[in-house]
């Protein structure tokens, strides 16, 4: 009996649905422009650690916007990869019409990066403290130069340029251990670690392999920046 009255229930639903779909309907602005992200969402390639914010055109209320007769199509106009100007053509068969109508929606995207930047305007040879860098999501046509995201990597270091407030950080603005100043440097073997003093000859940052004369003895050598005012090197 429970089997025979679902089958009736089923019956009695479908021909309502494939009714609805023969009925023409005009699409709201706000519909619209979601399906306008919706075509450029699927295609958009960006990072984890990437913010991306999609910003179709603003569609005017006065805007003609026939009735539409069954499903909404939505694709790039130009099978490309996303850019930040990107137009969605949005198709559908409309009964007021010969012909399929169409809309051109222009749709921006910005893909934005976590990177460091100035919390304040610095000038050159200024040592960067825990307050005067933060993190801030900075639009990718905006960045150029290596990126930097760790807070820890700058901390200590000595900005080369003016830097205003809100300015991305990159290698080239500054050096952890600069040319001419004093640094500590460790030597590690097997079985020995030997500290000792010396000097820089080259700017460097995190990573950096650098010329360094050992204070004492007044040899030359290559060390790799550890830190502000550090290097290692293997013996």
């Amino acid at each position: 009996m429970k089997v025979k009255y679902c089958i009736y229930v089923l019956f009695l639903l479908l021909p309502i649905s494939v009714a609805g779909q023969n009925i023409a309907t005009v699409p709201s602005l706000s519909a619209l422009s979601q399906i306008a992200i919706a075509a450029v969402e699927k295609k958009i390639v960006a990072p984890e650690s990437a913010k991306v914010r999609i910003t179709p055109q603003k569609l005017h209320s006065a805007q003609y916007i026939p009735a539409c007769l069954g499903a909404i199509e939505a694709k790039l106009a130009t099978d490309r990869d996303i850019k930040r100007n990107n137009t969605v053509k949005i198709t559908c068969h409309s009964p007021d019409l010969d012909y399929p109508w169409q809309l051109f929606v222009s749709v921006r995207v910005d893909i934005l990066f976590p990177v460091i930047v100035t919390t304040s305007l610095f000038g050159p040879g200024h040592i960067i403290g825990k307050n005067d860098v933060k993190i801030a999501y900075i639009e990718k046509n905006s960045l150029r130069g290596q990126q930097l995201n760790h807070l820890t990597d700058v901390i200590g270091a000595k900005l080369k340029r003016r830097t205003p407030a809100g300015s991305p950080l990159f290698g080239s603005h500054f050096c952890l251990v600069c040319q001419d100043d004093a640094v500590t440097i460790i030597a590690h073997s097997a079985n020995l670690t030997i500290k000792t003093q010396g000097q820089a000859l080259s700017d460097g940052n995190l990573g950096d392999n650098i010329n360094v004369r050992n204070h004492y003895t007044q040899k030359k050598f290559n060390a790799y920046v550890t830190s502000a005012g550090q290097v290692e090197v293997r013996l």
